[in-house]
């Protein structure tokens, strides 16, 4: 057994979180070249399993739907799901309850924030900045909402923001984390930049939510988005969240305007008046068997705290690149995610030559990572469920499948 191996079996031993791995779904061997437990370092497109998920859907399915029917939206509180489940996911990038909806897609809770931002921003400001490498969605989203709101889009790198707003910026769109390289951005600096110009600060959370603390709260951040599927679990497609800080509520102008987040849902009035707080953000019926399982899902947080996941995420890149410099051939894959704590997010991005042939390989030996066009090896880390012999293994594996 290599040094690096009794140092991960030591880590393992005094890790807090390891616990937590029970609570997952994951499997016992690989179908690979190596008889040893999958390594599942892809968390950051799709979270494992929680373990409790399958009954509660089935619980769900069979007595909610199967049995109570129609009675399960007041008697089993399927109405208030989003505002529920909302202020579940609260603590974990630092909200207070109350300012949090679940539904819809990722992409939808983007237009309804861009949109409600470039409105609360006033007369005068026609312009939206966007994250020139954000993910692409983002990207068309927002070219989107500027034609229908008559501004002009500027895609600006992240670290270039505070230069380029003035006074006809309305809007600020970026991610937290950068999705091919698992930079983690100065979202602190860069939304008080955002408030110093004027304008709406709107950060995409999708590659930060469950693996780092976001403080959306204690940063003043004014709208934010975020799938579930991810380091929060809940699941393929599962709803996404919309974050209205709880100043702002008042003056949020969804375009999306539905019966769900009208002030009297079911009077059917012809016109439109908007619930109180997060609730105008909805707007059809909600997506109830996706919404329970994500509720369910998110029991694997009870009791853990985020800074420990972070320690612990952060603890794992580190080692995840020592074991890289130790067994992979010199030259042979460069790492392209920050170094600096302060700049990282949860995952790994190596540049090779040969990436997607590469890491169908690793596949095939039990270590599952993704590929990103058009040389990017990509590994997430999921503190609940990584530990630090899985991270050893993946390093000797991806070795070997480069010699």
């Amino acid at each position: 057994m290599s040094d690096l191996a009794i140092m991960a079996q030591k880590l393992d031993a005094v890790d807090e979180l390891a616990r937590s791995r029970a609570d997952f779904v994951l499997d016992s061997t690989s179908d690979g070249a190596d008889d040893a437990a999958v390594v599942y370092l892809d968390g950051n497109s799709l979270g494992a399993l929680p373990a409790v998920v399958p009954g509660r859907v089935e619980d769900v399915v069979r007595r909610q739907w199967g049995e109570l029917r129609i009675r399960s939206w007041e008697e089993s509180g399927w109405w208030t799901a989003p505002e529920r489940i909302g202020d579940r996911i609260a603590p974990l990038v630092g909200a207070a309850p109350g300012q949090i909806v679940v539904g819809d897609s990722t992409s939808v809770n983007v237009f309804k924030a861009l949109v409600g931002a470039v409105r609360m921003a006033g007369e005068g400001r026609d312009e939206i900045v966007v994250d020139a490498t954000t993910f692409p969605t983002d990207g068309y989203i927002a070219e989107s909402a500027a034609r229908m709101t008559g501004c002009t889009l500027r895609p600006v790198a992240p670290a270039e923001v505070p230069g380029a707003l003035g006074e006809r910026t309305a809007a600020v769109l970026l991610n937290h984390v950068d999705y091919r390289t698992g930079r983690l951005h100065d979202l602190p600096g860069l939304t008080a930049a955002v408030h110093a110009a004027g304008a709406v600060a709107v950060w995409d959370l999708c590659h930060s939510a469950g693996a780092l603390p976001v403080g959306l709260d204690e940063h003043g951040v004014d709208l934010a988005v975020g799938c579930t599927y991810k380091y929060l679990n809940g699941g393929p497609g599962s709803p996404a969240y919309l974050y209205v800080r709880r100043e702002l509520q008042d003056r949020f102008d969804s375009p999306l305007p539905g019966w769900n987040s009208h002030a009297e849902p079911f009077g059917m009035r012809t016109g439109y008046e908007p619930a109180p707080g997060a609730l105008r953000g909805r707007v059809g019926t909600p997506d109830i068997l996706s919404m329970l399982a994500l509720e369910a899902a998110l029991e694997v947080w009870d009791g853990v705290r985020v800074e420990a996941v972070r320690a612990k995420s952060l603890a794992l890149t580190d080692f995840f690149l020592e074991c890289v410099a130790a067994y992979v051939p010199q030259g042979r894959v460069e790492c392209v995610t920050p170094v600096a704590h302060e700049e990282r997010g949860s995952q790994i991005a190596l540049r090779c030559d040969d990436a997607g042939e590469v890491m169908k390989r690793l596949i095939e030996r039990g270590v599952v990572g993704d590929f990103r066009a058009p040389d990017v090896l990509r590994f997430g880390f999921t503190p609940l469920y990584v530990g630090f012999a899985d991270v050893e293994r993946a390093a000797r594996v991806l070795a070997r499948t480069l010699a």
